[in-house]
């Protein structure tokens, strides 16, 4: 063996042999009925004892915070340019300005 790699165990194997051997256990034990399944309340839990853990890094938290300000005053900003560019195409056509005037060519159809 060359220095702290082991070519036996789970570990070593490559991620698709990982999850072929990690499906084919979860399929045995549904079958089986031994696979535990959550309730709603104990995923309550385990989703409260996540969150808990998560927001008592205030490093972590003050990042989220950040990047989720970022993004609300780009999509902000996106969103306001399109309203005033819908605003002002509005604004052109109950104007008439900026529409096309249709004429008759002579044979019945109308161009535009």
């Amino acid at each position: 063996m060359a220095g702290n790699t082991s070519t036996r165990g789970f570990a070593s194997m490559n991620l698709e042999k990982q999850r072929e051997i990690a499906r084919k256990g979860g399929k045995a034990a549904h079958e089986k009925g031994t696979a535990h399944e959550f309730t709603t309340d104990e995923a309550r839990a385990a989703g409260r004892k996540g969150g808990e853990r998560v927001s008592a890094n205030r490093a972590h938290m003050a990042e989220i915070g950040r990047l989720g300000g970022k993004r609300s005053a780009v999509r902000r900003s996106m969103h306001k340019g399109q309203d005033q560019a819908n605003h002002a195409k509005q604004s052109e056509q109950s104007n008439g300005e900026g529409q096309l005037e249709a004429s008759d060519n002579g044979n019945g159809n109308v161009n535009g």
